[in-house]
């Protein structure tokens, strides 16, 4: 199986990347391949003047093709996620997570902007037709330290992003239909 990790924040590092990270790890743990991509990864002026046949974005769809979930994560700013993220989510084709488990991912300032992964992030994934989008993370920026370096969560940040990855892999061995070989 193959997963595709996005992170969101125009910050590198950040919080919400270093959850992307930690998701990678436990993933890979499993026999998970996790590709990893960055909104770094894109140039601003592609994203800004809608460059659709842009390298990096014709990449991405590659990878989003032949996947089978995506983990993405976002800080939050002013009660939605990040701009540079929309931007980027909004160059994808329509059926761009068609087949696709997507787990959202969240940070942000206080607990009054965790519902921004219901009302902001999720119609947008729906939108681009995920066939199952799970509950999600949203962890307090207080909850995740030395993000920079090694992070750090909170027992109970820590205990809900295990239980959202166990609900991710489950997921995708739900859905993945590995393609027949041709003898």
């Amino acid at each position: 199986m193959r997963v595709i990790t996005l992170a969101g924040s125009p910050r590198f590092p950040s919080r919400s990347t270093s959850l992307l990270t930690l998701c990678q790890h436990k993933l890979e743990a499993r026999g998970i391949e996790v590709i990893p991509w960055n909104i770094h990864n894109f140039q601003p002026d592609d994203l800004i003047n809608a460059r659709f046949d842009a390298p990096a974005l014709l990449a991405l769809r590659d990878d989003l093709a032949s996947a089978d979930g995506l983990i993405i994560a976002t800080p939050i700013y002013k009660a939605s996620f990040s701009g540079a993220l929309k931007t980027l989510l909004d160059l994808l084709p329509e059926r761009a997570l068609e087949h696709k488990v997507v787990l959202p991912l969240a940070s942000g300032g206080s607990a009054g902007h965790m519902l921004a992964l219901d009302y902001a992030l999720k119609p947008v994934l729906s939108a681009l037709k995920a066939q199952e989008i799970l509950h999600g993370v949203y962890a307090e920026d207080h909850q995740i330290s030395h993000y920079d370096r090694q992070p750090e969560l909170q027992d109970s940040l820590s205990q809900r992003l295990d239980e959202a990855v166990s609900a991710f892999w489950l997921a995708l061995t739900r859905h993945h239909h590995p393609v027949a070989q041709a003898v």
